[in-house]
């Protein structure tokens, strides 16, 4: 199946002489300890293949290709499917991996993909860290220098178990040796390879057909291909990565959470950078491309997700959850408020432990307090859901007050129905509003009703059974 579309794909791609992205993501991940191929792991909300394929797409490239293997088929299906969310416009091509006999095994696999095009860059599939601007210096580098090759070489506290990066006196690449290779004085260098590439594409192919295996299982390493280039008289240039953690796989669950702490932690510094107040940042959890105004002040606890916007001037007290919604300036969420997919005008005040499930709109000053919850509603301009009321389906106008224990009934078992509520109603407490039912503006509802028929404007409406006091006669004064 995935080797049809690739077939389909290909042959719809117009030839371009110009940058293709290949991400190499066929491995197994057996370190995971899943089921769930590595790729699609989250972090911060998204899979690690789609951090990668948002940084590969700030470049501009004429194509993106994607090695797949395991699980390729659950890996094909997410990625198709998140493509417009996480923005990604670029062509983008999978290139089944049947022979797994190394890191060059899956280059050849995509080579009828990169004929089509002059510069290559190579990327890991487990590397979510990895900025778009880096990538683009490498690029700009690579295509100022007529170069055969550029390796991305980083400088890490712990080099064990990585390639060294071998330059000569002058500074320019030798050779890569891998740690099995590696005498004592090889091992003290600290500057690895990384596995991340920018070729000249005819180079890289034709390095590719001269490669033998290697090692005790007999593979084709990638790395042996800069050598090659070389020999050709092309230059190979270390292009020095300014932050090692860019560089950083998640091969393991303990390396996915430091994955996600890092970069939740250069959300935090950006966002500060930018004029926000986080009062514990190593406390907060906002995702990248979340947007907050200057001068909003958050508290720990908070999880932020999503394609949220939050305005200027905003109080979010702790443990606040707001995921893909659009928040107004001068907004106050109190503790506990859970908030998706909904829209929050400005000056609007939420909880403590108030829940806007998605659809739920709040017109400038509402209010929508402890323990209520809003259910794809339209709350209007300073009208009041202050106290332990569900109001799902309705459409309610300016000025209204819904009293304590308020429910909008708008399910009868097989479909959904609608209450209206308009400006300046005022409903009393423990209300039950039968849907579909209109209440018009200026009404008044009395305590305990339940209203079944539509209201009049500026009418008073009682639905309750009349009181009777009767005579106890089974309990005596003083038993």
């Amino acid at each position: 199946q995935v080797r049809f579309f690739f077939r389909q794909e290909l042959n719809k791609m117009v030839a371009k002489k110009n940058l293709c992205v290949l991400i190499l993501a066929a491995g197994k991940g057996t370190r995971m300890k899943s089921p769930l191929p590595k790729p699609l792991h989250l972090v911060c909300g998204i899979p690690i293949l789609a951090h990668i394929l948002k940084a590969a797409q700030e470049l501009g490239p004429a194509a993106i290709g994607i090695v797949v293997g395991h699980g390729a088929d659950e890996v094909v299906s997410a990625v198709k499917a998140g493509l417009t969310d996480w923005g990604i416009t670029a062509p983008v091509v999978f290139i089944p991996q049947t022979d797994l006999s190394g890191s060059a095994s899956a280059v050849k696999a995509a080579v009828p993909l990169l004929q089509k095009f002059e510069t290559i860059m190579v990327l890991n599939g487990d590397t979510p860290l990895l900025k778009a601007k880096t990538l683009a210096h490498m690029a700009d580098v690579f295509e100022g220098g007529e170069m055969g090759a550029l390796v991305l070489g980083v400088n890490v506290p712990n080099p064990t178990g990585y390639g060294r990066i071998i330059r000569a006196e002058d500074g320019a690449f030798e050779k890569i040796v891998e740690e099995t290779d590696a005498d004592e004085d090889t091992k003290k260098i600290s500057e690895i390879n990384s596995g991340m590439y920018v070729f000249n594409s005819k180079a890289l192919q034709a390095a590719l057909i001269q490669l033998t295996p290697q090692g005790p299982k007999q593979e084709y390493y990638l790395t042996d291909t800069l050598a090659l280039i070389k020999e050709m008289q092309k230059p190979v240039l270390v292009f020095a990565g300014p932050d090692y953690r860019e560089a950083l796989g998640v091969n393991s669950k303990a390396q996915l959470a430091e994955a996600e702490q890092i970069m939740r932690d250069r959300v935090a510094s950006e966002l500060m950078d930018e004029g926000v107040t986080l009062v514990r940042p190593h406390e907060v959890f906002i995702d990248p491309g979340v947007k907050i105004g200057v001068d909003t002040f958050i508290c720990p606890g908070c999880y932020i997700c999503g394609k949220t916007v939050i305005g200027k001037n905003c109080t979010i007290e702790g443990n606040v959850y707001i995921k893909d919604s659009i928040i107004g300036d001068n907004v106050t969420l109190k503790m506990g408020t859970y908030i998706e997919e909904s829209e929050v005008a400005e000056e609007c005040q939420l909880g403590p432990y108030a829940h806007l499930r998605p659809k739920s709109v709040l017109k400038k000053g509402a209010k929508v307090g402890n323990f209520s919850e809003i259910k794809k509603s339209v709350i209007g301009e300073g009208s009041k859901v202050n106290h332990l009321s569900y109001i799902g389906d309705t459409q309610m106008g300016a000025g209204v007050n819904i009293g304590a224990g308020t429910i909008t009934c708008n399910y009868d078992g097989k479909n959904k129905h609608q209450t209206v509520i308009g400006d300046h109603a005022f409903v009393g407490s423990n209300v039950n509003f039968v849907a579909p039912v209109t209440v018009h503006e200026y009404t008044k509802i009395g305590a305990g009703s339940t209203i079944t028929k539509e209201v009049p404007a500026e009418s008073l409406a009682i639905a309750r059974s009349r009181q009777v006091v009767l005579e106890n006669k089974g309990i005596k004064k003083n038993d």
